[in-house]
């Protein structure tokens, strides 16, 4: 229960674009907030649930860093609703995410008149809805430039909600949104999507990689895959390892067919989950000590070593990638395959050759300045921006 409550009274930041400030908020005045602007639309969410890396991290006994926060919202629609309720009710749901952006914002900047489309380019990196027979939910990723992800998910139905059984763990918060002085009285439900959760408890304490499926996960699960691996987990059934490596690639090339999807997705998922490093201060994963971090706390001077550490964590990475690529891919023709390893490989000789840039705090911001990926397309003569 220390965990859980130290979670949702960390600060967690919302970075605006350009020259917008930044946002700092505890993770349980954010909720609360968007429970109200939910309620003052009519959509009424049927529980709050903690899930991702901030999940395992409370279940879990060890003492490890995670980058990755996400919330979810269930939510009522009627099978028999329309398309029209339903475009209402997921428009409801927009609205209240921005009323809550908007109140959150500091008060001396005259944030009234700020129309939700601003406040979307400005605090919105990734907005998502997804409906169809056995999906409807959507998503808003909240903008964060030291890799540390904040998603909202509004669900009213998702076929697949884990990759493996160490992040399948959804905690409800409802009893502590009200009263959270009082949590160490009272109850909190840990389930697991991954259906054993006492199975899925011993992976987590043993660091034991194992899932369901893997073909069903969009991407497969591979880049997570590798991930877990660099950090010292390992295969659950290391005699199935293979079979789960090749439904995993197939799935990754049929969600990302060609290159510029495919190193949009790898380099996105290095800055969502390796954090940001400039020049003597990281942004690196939330702290696993359980402490409140504060603004100042988050661009603390780094290490040399602390560096070293995260730019090794990206190139094993990627050399772990490949090399599962190179081994376990059937799905490609040989030179696709090589295509793909020329494109992981150069990234990883980028970040080797890497050169960082001092962030610019002149104008009194702590946001670091943002980049935009260009890719040059074979036999093209212009450059085309990816993100």
């Amino acid at each position: 229960m220390k965990r859980l409550r130290a979670v949702l009274e960390e600060r967690v930041e919302i970075h605006g674009r350009g020259n917008f400030p930044t946002i700092s908020t505890k993770l349980i005045n954010l909720i609360r907030c968007l429970r109200q602007h939910m309620g003052s639309v009519q959509v009424e969410a049927r529980d709050v649930r903690l899930n991702g890396g901030a999940a395992s991290f409370v279940a879990s006994s060890d003492d490890f860093s995670y980058a990755d926060l996400d919330l979810i919202f269930p939510i009522q629609i009627d099978e028999e609703s329309d398309e029209n309720v339903e475009k209402q009710i997921f428009d409801a749901i927009r609205d209240s995410v921005f009323m809550t952006i908007r109140e959150l914002m500091p008060d001396n900047i005259g944030k009234e008149k700020f129309d939700f489309e601003t406040l979307k380019d400005v605090y919105i990196r990734k907005m998502i809805k997804v409906s169809t027979d056995n999906d409807k939910w959507s998503l808003f990723s909240l903008n964060n430039e030291y890799g540390r992800c904040i998603e909202l998910k509004f669900v009213n139905k998702m076929r697949r909600q884990f990759e493996f059984s160490v992040d399948s763990f959804q905690i409800h918060l409802d009893p502590l949104l009200n009263e959270l002085d009082e949590c160490e009285q009272k109850k909190i439900t840990i389930e697991s999507m991954y259906g054993d959760v006492q199975q899925a408890m011993t992976h987590l304490h043993e660091r034991l990689i194992d899932t369901v499926k893997p073909e069903e996960i969009r991407g497969g699960g591979l880049l997570k895959y590798c991930h877990l691996i660099i950090r010292g987990y390992k295969a659950a059934k290391p005699w199935n390892c293979r079979k789960l490596e090749r439904y995993m690639c197939s799935r990754f090339f049929i969600d990302f067919p060609d290159l510029i999807s495919q190193e949009n997705k790898l380099r996105n998922y290095l800055d969502s989950h390796f954090g940001t490093s400039f020049n003597g201060a990281t942004y690196d994963q939330w702290s696993s000590s359980g402490s409140d971090t504060d603004s100042e706390a988050s661009t603390s001077q780094a290490t040399t070593s602390s560096l070293l550490v995260t730019g090794q964590a990206k190139y094993d990475f990627l050399m772990l990638l490949y090399r599962v690529i190179d081994e376990s891919t059937v799905c490609l023709m040989a030179h696709e395959r090589n295509m793909s390893l020329n494109m992981i490989d150069r990234v990883a000789f980028q970040l080797s050759m890497q050169c960082y840039t001092p962030p610019n705090f002149s104008s009194g911001s702590s946001t670091p300045p943002r980049t935009t990926l260009f890719y040059l397309p074979p036999d093209a003569a212009t450059w085309i921006p990816v993100i």
